[in-house]
């Protein structure tokens, strides 16, 4: 298995003024090399850039924005450029993880702040953790021993300092009920909930790559699967199958006595003419 470097710098740390954490999550972009590239027939800098609009209608006071991964469709230097713009237009306080469809390498060069990637963030009383489940070459993910070990070392740190804690990644660590997309879901997840089991201060666990929404539990932990900004997939599907709904966003509110709050929104007022007959898009 060929990953991208692991480092554990220090947690970036973000100015609040206490009370509730506001969370915006956008996922699966899926920006192509030049603008009006297209995912199933959707342009996906249209598609992301009506979400926007309807995320910051809906919440304009956003303390930070999750890219939970496939930011890019095939890793396009120049899509990650464009992104930056998209993102803040919502917050400058966007934070990128990457998908089986990004480029580790493209994404930083093409950051305009060193910790875009950080893998910790701290904000008010809570500990937002950004693993790679990235496995180059291979749709499916894993975390391997050293993400695991971060994933350790990181949430320890925020039991000693009395911090909540939200982890990110891209694959889904649970099987979603889609046939086709389970067969990708995170390959060592039974390790990483042993990691997560012995912290009782993990809250949830989110993530992208399933193009859908789900929202549920294990044990006192929050499992959350977001919309794609662009093309969703049918949930329950043996094979692959694209989905009409429409794309949205996922928020969170991060409140100070360790509960969340959450919802999708979805886009209402703009078309989207998705192939509806398309076997894959790989």
């Amino acid at each position: 298995m060929v990953r991208t470097p692991v480092s554990n710098p220090a947690p970036l740390t973000l100015a609040h003024g206490g009370g509730t954490v506001r969370v915006l999550q956008l996922t699966d972009t899926h920006l192509c090399h030049t603008p009006g590239g297209t995912l199933l027939g959707v342009d996906t800098d249209r598609s992301l850039q009506a979400v926007i609009d309807l995320a910051r209608a809906e919440r304009p006071a956003v303390d930070l924005l999750l890219a939970t991964g496939d930011l890019s469709d095939q890793g396009a230097p120049a899509a990650y450029v464009r992104l930056q713009g998209y993102f803040d237009q919502v917050t400058p306080h966007h934070f990128w993880l990457p998908g089986n469809h990004d480029d580790f390498a493209a994404m930083t060069d093409a950051a305009d702040h060193p910790r875009r990637q950080p893998r910790e963030v701290r904000v008010g009383r809570w500990q937002i953790i950004l693993l790679d489940s990235q496995v180059k070459g291979e749709v499916g993910g894993e975390l391997g021993r050293e993400e695991l070990s971060l994933l350790q070392r990181c949430l320890g740190d925020a039991a000693r300092d009395g911090c909540y804690s939200l982890v990110c990644l891209h694959h889904q660590p649970v099987t979603i009920g889609c046939e086709w997309l389970d067969q990708q879901m995170v390959a060592d997840a039974d390790a990483f909930f042993e990691v997560l089991q012995q912290f009782p201060g993990v809250r949830a666990v989110l993530w992208g790559h399933v193009h859908q929404q789900a929202d549920s539990r294990r044990g006192n932990i929050r499992l959350l699967a977001s919309p794609s900004t662009c093309v969703q997939f049918a949930p329950g599907s043996e094979d692959f199958k694209a989905d009409p709904a429409p794309p949205g966003y996922r928020w969170l509110d991060l409140h100070e006595d360790g509960s969340l709050d959450t919802g999708v929104s979805r886009v209402r007022d703009v078309t989207f003419d998705v192939d509806l007959d398309s076997g894959g898009y790989l």
